[in-house]
């Protein structure tokens, strides 16, 4: 979006988004895959059953292979589907068309990552999944630049960066894997046998991903009803609120992880011992609220950190991303919310790692309907009432759209708090 923001027009960064928006809604709905593998992988890790771990791979994995392959033969009706009832320009419609077929070849791989990267955290192996982050993206700036800039594909060149990206990413995934953790893998039928506990968890945790397209995918769309400066800049500021997710995402992770294994090392010894005596439940309690105290405070360092980074260097962040001046005196409207989101969304980051670790999809998918009711619920009213300053220069009900993100968020780390004993 970057490179599309210095290289072409607003329609092109609205292009990409609205092409995004389209992965963001198949993707999203194997969201899943990621957090289910990570969370009971943890558990099995901490129950040190290697065995099931391996069995969990191959089970999250055979799901993302069948997922791929619906999406290969539905991908033009939904494309169409999707585009046909976008209220946004032909320019940016082309543009996002032209976008989902390239990027679209890379399902395969996008989804197998996902499995990959929530197996490495169940793993407790931070640094292999770092080393695949690392090169998907790496891989996807540095392709992405060179094919948009050096060639005549121009600001389309970026789907090509993604999905050689991709397919590499995997390549390096599963090479880890096998020098790894070989031993891991025993393949017998039973490593495809869906239990009924891995089948809840993904049921649960697929109605959460859901309820994120509602909200992402709602605020593409509201975005592009404004026009195509307005979704540039709604865009742009979303991935500033992404970049702040990136960063407490490591330590949501870590909750995963950590969670997991302190269950499942905790699940192992009631196994063993019928009779547990208290004084060894006190001790997993202890360890287990020391933890999420320890992930807390991280979190609320790094969440005060961007709230100060976005409050002092607005101009460098903006003028980073884009050099249309429209669209940065757009996004100026908006700095207030994003100060304000990094605390916010630091809460709701690290209670979803915290629970995902514990595999409670339950709390996690209710959080999530709550949270979508809340957005749509805050939207509709503000813009509806028009509680918001009439005097900009930009339609009012925009502000609408920030509010409703910012309650999404609240609902979330509300929810989650009241359940969490």
């Amino acid at each position: 979006m970057v490179i599309a923001g210095h290289i072409s027009s607003a329609w092109a960064i609205g292009g990409i988004a609205v092409g995004t928006m389209l992965f963001d809604m198949l993707y999203g709905c194997f969201g899943f895959l990621r957090v289910s593998t990570a969370g009971l992988t943890a558990q099995a890790y901490g129950a040190s059953n290697p065995q099931e771990c391996g069995n969990l791979f191959m089970r999250s994995s055979a799901i993302a292979l069948i997922g791929a392959l619906v999406i290969w033969l539905l991908q033009w009706v939904y494309l169409e589907a999707v585009l046909n009832i976008m209220p946004c320009s032909q320019e940016v419609a082309d543009f996002a068309r032209a976008y989902f077929k390239i990027r679209i070849w890379a399902a395969p791989a996008t989804l197998m990552l996902m499995t990959c990267k929530g197996w490495f955290i169940g793993m407790q192996d931070g640094a292999r999944a770092m080393v695949a982050d690392l090169v998907v993206n790496g891989v996807n700036m540095l392709a992405s630049y060179l094919l948009a800039v050096h060639t005549p594909l121009g600001a389309i060149g970026v789907a090509w960066g993604t999905l050689i990206a991709q397919w590499l990413g995997l390549i390096v995934a599963l090479t880890m894997i096998a020098l790894r953790y070989s031993a891991a893998f025993h393949f017998s039928p039973f490593s495809f046998h869906f239990d009924k506990r891995f089948f809840r968890l993904n049921a649960d945790l697929f109605v959460r991903s859901l309820c994120f397209i509602v909200v992402y995918v709602g605020w593409t769309a509201i975005s592009s009803s404004y026009g195509d400066v307005e979704l540039a800049a709604s865009s742009l500021m979303m991935k500033l609120f992404m970049l702040f997710s990136f960063f407490v995402d490591g330590f949501a992770y870590a909750g995963e992880a950590l969670v997991g294994k302190t269950i499942g090392e905790q699940s192992a010894v009631s196994n063993q011992q019928s009779a547990a005596n208290d004084s060894r439940l006190s001790t997993f309690d202890f360890r287990l609220s020391t933890l999420i105290k320890v992930l807390f405070a991280w979190g609320t360092g790094v969440g005060l950190f961007f709230s100060l980074l976005y409050a002092l260097f607005p101009d460098a962040l903006f003028a980073s991303l884009t050099s249309d001046a429209e669209v940065v005196a757009t996004m100026h409207h908006y700095l207030g919310w994003l100060i304000a989101m990094p605390i916010v969304s630091m809460l709701a980051f690290m209670w979803d790692g915290i629970y995902a670790g514990a595999t409670r999809g339950k709390e996690i998918r209710n959080a999530m309907l709550w949270a979508a009711a809340a957005f749509a619920a805050v939207y509709f009213i503000l813009a509806k009432l028009s509680i918001v300053n009439c005097q900009l220069s930009i339609n009012p009900s925009a502000h609408a759209l920030y509010a409703a993100y910012f309650a999404h968020l609240a609902a979330r780390v509300i929810y989650l708090t009241v359940k969490y004993k």
